[in-house]
């Protein structure tokens, strides 16, 4: 018998989350009778404190879940508009990632509060509980940790920031203690007036009255306009599976197009890691990026349309095609500089499920490590650099326009087979999300890998034109002969963040049995209880 790496199993609930303390939190909220939407808000609110470079009530999110009573996928988007006086013509590309101008109207805050309020069961005292400890009393921080406070001090454009996550220090390092008091009166407030304290309290006015201060935009009619909003997911076949993420405002589904795609090639008739496989998967998830750039902010119907065979079968053949396959995979803006690229892929995602059969995945950032690195005083929140996610060339689809809606590419997904949910599959990494997600579903579904095995198994990142990032674990030989089929590999080690942070849970419908995987990549951890 061959031994696998297995992942984490049980049958009372499952949390698999970027912090081992967030997921702990979120599992004792399922252990103690909570159930999945109760362990999401628990765990988001943990990661604020625990993993404040990605995570926080300042940023934006979209989660995708199946309510077991209703016996549905809904989708809640929590991505405000862009705020009313934005003027993207008067700015430059770094202005929008660091700074005042940058950050996006925060709807992270409005997105648990949502979540607990329609489908939650115990109080929101409750749930915020482990996170206000774990911000008084502090927690060791990880290297992880290290390196992104370490590489953040160089840009952070407010002394706040180097107090908080530094303790002014000029340099940390690990098992450095961070305490964060400030945050948890913060939360403690959040806790006690919900939601309230943000979009029409004391905090909002802080924010606001700050970001002014320093130029920038965002008004308090932008926080008193966020609302949440319930969407139908968007839904393609794969296999025996039909994927369902966010429709439009999100681009989440240029993943399930790339599944549509190589739903005709019969990947698992195909040695695993080797050229036909990496190299049908890798020009089918190009060809798809080139599609998604092209019809963002569209009707779900148009996109739903994207999915259909006479739209698919077309795009196959170009997969087939022997030429090389040169586009962008980013946005409508060609030549975007690879360093800004990269600095956008530090996001969070969560995958939940209960006993009762309910499952969430959530995916939420603040941009790049500490979004814009602008802390309001006072208050422990770092506000998002969002705006650097939209894009600024006026013919784009995606422009960004003031008080606009406009394309995000979160994209937590959940699987069905037939009328029972079996997988919640997310992970961060910009527009790298839709790319590793499509690679590990193949791992899983075509070769038979389990969770963790095909989180863990090797995956790639691909850039604009033919670039693309590869970790080094495949055949030397296979790497050569992707190189001559066109593919510009870089291989920077044996695993790389580029490649994603992923979290995913699967359910066994046939006894419930569940499983969660985290990504050895950062810091997550999969606890069942």
């Amino acid at each position: 018998m061959s031994l696998t790496h297995s992942p984490t199993r049980s049958l009372g609930g499952m949390v698999a989350a970027a912090h081992p303390l967030a997921a702990a939190a979120g599992a004792e909220i399922l252990r103690t009778g909570g159930n999945a939407f109760d362990a999401v808000v628990a765990t988001v609110a943990t990661l604020n404190v625990v993993e404040p470079f990605m995570s926080g009530l300042a940023g934006l999110g979209v989660a995708t879940c199946w309510i077991e009573k209703e016996k549905r996928i809904r989708c809640l988007d929590f991505t405000p508009n862009v705020p009313k006086e934005f003027l993207a013509e008067k700015l430059d590309k770094e202005a929008t990632n660091t700074g005042p101008s940058a950050s996006g109207v925060p709807g992270n805050l409005s997105g648990w509060c949502t979540l607990h309020s329609k489908y939650g069961s115990k109080k929101l005292s409750e749930l915020m509980a482990p996170a206000i400890r774990h911000a008084e009393e502090g927690f060791p921080v990880s290297n992880l940790y290290v390196h992104m406070a370490n590489l953040t001090a160089a840009r952070a454009c407010t002394p706040e920031w180097r107090q908080v996550y530094m303790g002014g220090l000029d340099r940390i390092e690990e098992n450095w203690i961070l305490r964060q008091p400030l945050l948890a009166h913060t939360l403690e407030a959040i806790a006690s007036e919900g939601m309230a304290y943000l979009y029409q309290g004391a905090l909002g006015q802080e924010m606001i009255s700050h970001i002014q201060s320093l130029g920038g935009c965002m008004s308090i009619a932008d926080l008193e306009a966020v609302e949440p909003e319930w969407q139908d997911p968007v839904s393609a076949k794969y296999k025996d599976l039909l994927i369902n993420v966010p429709p439009p405002p999100a681009e989440a589904f240029q993943f399930p197009l790339t599944m549509r795609i190589l739903d005709g090639l019969d990947i698992s008739s195909l040695e695993h890691l080797g050229i036909d496989h990496l190299d049908r998967v890798l020009r089918s998830i190009r060809v798809a990026a080139g599609i998604r750039i092209l019809n963002n902010n569209r009707s779900p119907k148009d996109i739903q349309e994207l999915m259909t065979e006479n739209s698919v079968e077309p795009l196959r053949e170009k997969v087939l095609n022997p030429s090389p396959i040169i586009g962008l995979t980013e946005q409508y803006e060609p030549n975007l500089d690879p360093s800004l690229a990269e600095a956008r892929s530090h996001t969070t995602s969560i995958s939940v499920a209960d006993r009762q059969g309910n499952m969430v995945c959530l995916t939420q950032s603040l941009g790049s490590p500490w979004g814009s690195s602008l802390v309001i005083p006072g208050t422990g929140v770092c506000m998002n650099n969002f705006m650097n996610w939209g894009d600024l060339h006026p013919e784009s689809p995606n422009y960004l326009l003031g008080g606009k809606r406009w394309a995000m590419c979160l994209s937590p997904s959940i699987s069905m087979r037939g009328d029972h949910p079996v997988l919640a599959l997310g992970t961060p990494g910009s527009y790298g999300i839709m790319q590793t997600q499509t690679q590990a579903l193949v791992h899983h579904v075509d070769f038979g890998l389990n969770l963790r095995e095909a989180i863990e198994a090797p995956r790639a990142r691909l850039f604009d034109g033919q670039r693309v990032v590869l970790e080094d674990r495949i055949n030397s030989d296979v790497i050569d002969e992707l190189r001559l089929k066109g593919h510009e590999i870089e291989t920077p080690g044996p695993f790389t963040m580029q490649c994603g942070g992923m979290q995913a849970v699967g359910r066994d419908p046939l006894n419930g049995a569940l499983t969660g995987a985290a990504d050895p990549r950062r810091d997550g951890i999969a606890i069942g209880v």
